[in-house]
């Protein structure tokens, strides 16, 4: 685990504040962890399906891409459905067709469908912890982790797009590096969900980097330490809202 860990430590700019972590290992926290988690194991899923439309497939593949995701944004946004019949939603009906004379849109659809199946699979699974657990789904307000990170993309491309695959990999990286801190203090079952995740999580942080490197065509290396800045202000400051992706709790 180590070894896996090593490069999402080197890319992050500072580790998770020990006062998440006791916050977050706090009985009295584990429905809050669990359910932004799990919605935002679906908002990994959207992120990754909005690139796919917006850059990468034809109409159509788009359209597959929006079915595809719909039940499980039914049980979320508009609790349509039970979280069992989720169990065989994670099927794309259709192959991804690339627009015409798009460099990059073959790499991205690979990168991004597996993203996308991996993500609603761990959303399922997430569900079926909360089951056991007895922990209820109700609606999640966002923290301010994404915005956060959002906001300071640019508007014009290619640079907007190279500056949200930037973010996916922060954001991806940062999940990592919680899983980890957190397994060691929830009970084993929890502990082995987390620790299963890594590896998942620690090659979507690499595949957004890459296809972000990929699509410059150039270094990048000053606008991804803008982003680790911008990251680590984000998780080491005070926050008033605590969720999985917060910052430091300023709340008992």
């Amino acid at each position: 685990m180590d070894k896996l860990l090593e490069p999402i430590n080197q890319f992050l700019q500072c580790e998770t504040p020990t006062s998440w972590i006791e916050a977050a290992k706090d009985p009295k926290n584990l429905p809050v962890i669990l359910i932004d988690h799990m919605v935002c194991e679906l908002k990994a899923a959207q992120s990754a399906m909005y690139l796919i439309r917006k850059y990468a497939v034809d109409k159509d593949s788009g359209t597959a891409l929006l079915e595809w995701l719909k039940p499980y944004e039914d049980f979320t946004y508009r609790k349509i459905g039970s979280w069992q019949e989720l169990a065989d939603c994670n099927k794309l009906n259709k192959s991804m067709v690339p627009k015409a004379q798009t460099a990059y849109g073959q790499d991205l659809i690979d990168k991004m469908v597996l993203l996308i199946k991996e993500e609603l699979h761990h959303f399922y699974q997430v569900l079926e912890i909360m089951h056991d657990c007895g922990v209820e789904y109700e609606y999640c307000a966002s923290s301010r982790y994404a915005s956060g990170l959002l906001k300071h993309v640019r508007t014009y491309e290619p640079e907007k797009l190279i500056d949200k695959l930037i973010c996916g990999a922060y954001i991806e990286a940062r999940s990592c590096e919680r899983f980890a801190k957190l397994a060691p203090h929830v009970d084993k079952k929890l502990g082995d969900f987390y620790v299963s995740l890594l590896r998942s999580e620690a090659r979507h942080y690499q595949d957004y980097l890459t296809l972000a490197e990929e699509i410059a065509g150039k270094d990048i290396s000053e606008r991804v330490a803008f982003f680790g800045e911008v990251e680590a202000e984000l998780i080491a400051s005070p926050d008033e809202d605590f969720k999985f992706h917060s910052g430091a709790p300023t709340l008992a």
